[in-house]
């Protein structure tokens, strides 16, 4: 029998098994995937947990709380899937890579970080920057502004996708037509004024995102390791690469 209120309205059943805050955290992430932040509310947690309010606030504190958790176990499970044993540049490669994917998955990630640039976990991944450059004998003065670059790189490249990404989502226009028109547009300027631009106006349109972000973290990289050819001890003897 469904059991109702006092006013009639159906009362959803309770759940039986335990709650905690990773299931509040899952159950977030479920709901920030199909509707954005909007969908995320205290309300819609008790309807897709089956629990009172009172069982939510016993593991959170606010939608706030539920949100900053939901962006940190995205970066951690980032972490997680790199390789330790992995040549140090390789490992950069996939840091950069599986942040700019998780984000470009989850946009809702993009907003909260833009808002919250140093999450706990945004720092574990700018630690882990920080280590692999270390082990790339990347020199000590300039390590701070070459994890900098790289962490600044990701989460700008990211969050305009997923910015990009909510635009369109809210209007009638994909991404196909979106370059097409802004392709156009390109192609109409003067060549004598905007060369560059006007050249590629072709690329524009085919071009994937993912890739040309790697073609970035590759000339990241490239610098990098013209950073550490240079890096020299006192007495002349060059650093391992």
């Amino acid at each position: 029998m469904v059991k109702r209120t006092p006013q009639g309205s159906p009362r959803s059943p309770r759940r039986t098994d335990g709650l905690s805050r990773e299931v509040i955290v899952q159950a977030a992430t479920e709901l920030l995937d199909g509707g954005g932040e909007a969908a995320l509310t205290l309300r819609a947690l008790t309807v897709r947990l089956s629990t009172g309010y009172g069982a939510i606030y016993h593991h959170v504190a606010d939608k706030g709380d539920v949100l900053a958790a939901a962006t940190d176990d995205v970066i951690t499970r980032v972490l997680a899937r790199v390789v330790s044993d992995v040549d140090p540049r390789e490992a950069l490669r996939r840091l950069a890579l599986g942040l700019f994917d998780a984000i470009d998955a989850h946009p809702w990630v993009g907003a909260e970080l833009s808002r919250e640039p140093w999450r706990p976990a945004l720092l574990d991944f700018y630690e882990s920057v920080g280590r692999l450059l270390d082990a790339l004998a990347v020199p000590e003065r300039v390590r701070v502004d070459a994890a900098g670059a790289l962490v600044n790189y990701v989460l700008g490249v990211a969050g305009q996708n997923a910015a990009n990404a909510r635009r369109r989502a809210g209007g009638d226009t994909d991404r196909a037509a979106f370059l097409d028109d802004t392709a156009a547009r390109w192609a109409r300027l003067d060549p004598g004024k905007y060369p560059f631009v006007h050249a590629a106006a072709t690329q524009l349109r085919e071009h994937d995102d993912r890739e040309q972000f790697l073609v970035g973290v590759d000339i990241f990289l490239a610098g990098i390791a013209a950073l550490a050819q240079r890096a020299t001890t006192s007495d002349g003897t060059r650093l391992p690469e």
